[in-house]
């Protein structure tokens, strides 16, 4: 097919179907750049909120670059992929410095920053700035697998490569933005993971898995091992009304946040003799291991964890020291929403708040 026709019949769709999301019309590149990392792996639906209270709490670059991390940390929480907002923090503070407050408009130096991959510098170039470079998350992947039949892997090197290539081909000049939101849209309402509708889309009579009938096996994937899954353990240590928290180091899952110390079960070992020896390792400090607060299960990307929180009480005269964690903090069962936490440690502290109130 020639590009023009695919384009074409793509932004005639799009004019007419385009979804009304908060940063669309937005003509700020900083308001793009944290619709677009925010969009990374995380539901629209989701995102909208999130996009809103961030935008009203840091209306520009320098406000962000200037907040203390905890703070962006705290905007975030329960958005997932921490690690998200600590680049952007970091992002923002470079682009202070070297770009005089506003995102570069180069392709290259967009891709330099803290957070930025290709496909992200690909969206907010096209978008934010009218440059016709394509960009290639899940759902515009899906969609050119399935309109061109593409018959490799798409995450293997060749099936990157190939999409790419296809992406770039079939770009209108000029209208980069607009092609690739009306990609991701497609993918997104239309061209779904799942039971596409194909009989509503624009593309059909170009869509070559369509034609064959193999639309549903389309994009071809690698087959994934089953997540692991880990048994985790967590104090709620407490002493005079008070309960002890400890953050995470900066780098790594969930870096920055506040927790209930614990780590995970060895081959072996009982979950009260998991909790004393990590408590041990991190704190370095020895406890008497109480009743258990609660069972509480997520998931992660690469794995899966059950964790269980007990109440444990300090043996007399041990001091916990911050061994393998960046801080320890006392705090009134009330602060604890003041402190920036990981799901389950929230969902840990909401429940101990529960039972005081009963109390």
């Amino acid at each position: 097919m020639k590009n023009t026709d695919l384009s074409a019949a793509l932004l005639t769709w799009y004019a007419r179907h385009a979804r009304d999301l908060p940063w669309r019309g937005n003509s700020d590149p900083y308001a793009i750049w944290v619709s677009e990392i925010m969009l990374q792996q995380t539901r629209v639906e989701s995102v909208i909120p999130y996009f809103q209270r961030w935008l009203h709490h840091f209306p520009s670059i320098a406000d962000l670059a200037h907040a203390p991390q905890q703070e962006v940390l705290a905007l975030w929480e329960g958005l997932g992929y921490y690690s998200r907002a600590r680049n952007m923090h970091r992002a923002a503070q470079i682009i202070m410095t070297e770009w005089n407050g506003k995102l570069p408009r180069d392709l290259h130096a967009l891709g330099k920053l803290p957070g930025i991959g290709q496909y992200t510098a690909g969206a907010i170039a096209s978008i934010a700035f009218g440059l016709d470079t394509p960009a290639l998350d899940g759902n515009i992947r899906r969609v050119l697998a399935r309109v061109f039949n593409v018959t490799v892997p798409v995450s293997s090197p060749a099936g990157k490569r190939c999409l790419s290539e296809l992406a770039a081909a079939n770009l209108p000049p000029g209208q980069a933005g607009d092609y690739n939101q009306a990609l991701m849209d497609l993918g997104a309402t239309i061209c779904t993971p799942r039971a596409p509708d194909c009989s509503h889309c624009p593309l059909a009579n170009l869509c070559l898995s369509f034609a064959a009938g193999v639309q549903e096996a389309r994009p071809v994937h690698v087959a994934r091992a089953p997540l692991p899954h880990y048994l985790v353990t967590a104090a709620v240590i407490q002493r005079d009304h008070q309960v002890l928290i400890a953050q995470r180091p900066d780098q790594g899952l969930l870096g920055g946040l506040w927790e209930f110390p614990g780590g995970k079960q060895q081959p072996d070992e009982d979950l009260v003799a998991c909790l004393k020896r990590e408590i041990g390792e991190e704190l370095g400090a020895e406890i008497e291991v109480d009743e258990k607060v609660g069972i509480y299960k997520h998931a992660y990307t690469h794995y899966r964890l059950t964790l269980h929180a007990y109440y444990c009480k300090l043996h007399n005269g041990t001091q916990p020291q911050p061994v393998q964690v960046q801080a320890l903090r006392w705090v009134q069962l009330a602060e604890l929403e003041e402190y920036p936490m990981g799901k389950i440690d929230r969902q840990i502290s909401r429940d101990l708040l529960q039972r005081a109130a009963r109390c």
